[in-house]
């Protein structure tokens, strides 16, 4: 698997309800942003348009999150991601979320699958982005 990546973000008022704290739908934006800039340094190129040269669509079919800690107003979440597996047909993310170098405030799984643009069949992982996302 490639080294992992951290993406750091700020998060900003409008993330937030009106007591500061995160709203819980934002946190699939910050793990999808993050896993597109994480693609972004392990492709070499931007992320998803990079991907999508692989001549696939990555729709997720899986997306799991768990909430450690609150995650506020003006906090920076620094998010390191890295592939946890590459099957035949889809590849999963692992994001980890902390808000200070020792408090974990959420993990997440990403999983997408791999779609012919043309039949909208579910094909294999190109061979070229597997070997890739297992470098």
């Amino acid at each position: 698997m490639p080294s992992s990546v951290v993406i750091k973000r700020k998060v900003l008022f409008g993330d937030c309800d009106p007591e500061g704290i995160v709203y819980t739908p934002r946190f699939s934006y910050f793990v999808v942003e993050a896993v597109h800039d994480a693609l972004t340094v392990w492709l070499s190129g931007p992320g998803l348009r990079t991907l999508l040269g692989f001549n696939l669509l990555p729709p997720a079919r899986a997306f799991s999150l768990e909430f450690l800690h609150p995650v506020t107003w003006d906090d920076e979440l620094s998010m390191k991601v890295s592939v946890s597996s590459v099957g035949l047909h889809s590849f999963t993310f692992l994001v980890e979320g902390n808000v200070a170098p020792d408090v974990m405030a959420f993990t997440s799984s990403l999983t997408h699958v791999c779609i012919s643009p043309v039949t909208r069949e579910v094909i294999e992982v190109p061979e070229q982005l597997r070997a890739l996302l297992l470098s």
